[in-house]
């Protein structure tokens, strides 16, 4: 048997399977980051996991390991995406995360001090965990997500984050479909000559 068959053969299985992609870290996973950030657009989702964040069977999600901490990561997904200037990050953070105390959870004060501190002053929205697993699950059989799985063994500390247009806001959108519809209502008010 020739080498490039058994290569073939032996690699065949990995390249048909479908599902989570790990992403190989020859440059580390900031140049990872850097590269899939460019590629992601409105809709797709950015997820910094924690350490038993489930691992997904489905085309579209990608997964990237970081050898850091939540906040370390989040830090620089956020340098990244400003840098982008395409897309801004819609950020949600657990609603269970404001519950849980250091006895259950020894650490987590700290987490939320410098989770706190990475966020660079963006806005966050808490939803229930189970309501932020079920917004990514929809959305990756659309769009793409891409998971940074982290060393943060805490539980609830996922960070999600869900890119919106960086150069398109909401109350651009709104004053764009308000003059639409002004448009439409003097077109129907006319009277007919």
């Amino acid at each position: 048997m020739s080498p490039w068959l058994r290569r073939c053969l032996v690699f065949a299985p990995i390249a048909v399977m479908a599902g989570c992609a790990v992403i190989p870290q020859h440059g580390g996973w900031r140049d990872e980051l850097s590269m899939r950030a460019s590629q992601l657009g409105y809709r797709n989702w950015i997820v910094i996991a924690e350490a038993s964040f489930p691992g997904y069977n489905r085309p579209g999600l990608r997964q990237i390991n970081a050898n850091e901490e939540i906040p370390v990561v989040v830090d620089e997904v956020l340098k990244t995406l400003e840098r982008t200037e395409h897309v801004t990050p819609r950020i949600y953070t657990a609603r269970e995360l404001d519950s849980l105390e250091n006895d259950y959870a020894p650490g987590i004060d700290d987490f939320r001090k410098n989770l706190k501190q990475s966020m660079h002053a963006h806005e966050t929205t808490e939803l229930e965990q189970q309501s932020l697993l079920t917004l990514m699950e929809d959305t990756n059989k659309t769009f793409e997500v891409l998971v940074i799985r982290t060393n943060t063994a805490l539980p609830y500390t996922s960070v999600f984050m869900e890119l919106q247009p960086g150069y398109w806001n909401a109350d651009s959108e709104s004053a764009l479909r308000d003059k639409i519809e002004r448009q439409r209502m003097e077109k129907l008010a006319r009277p007919i000559p």
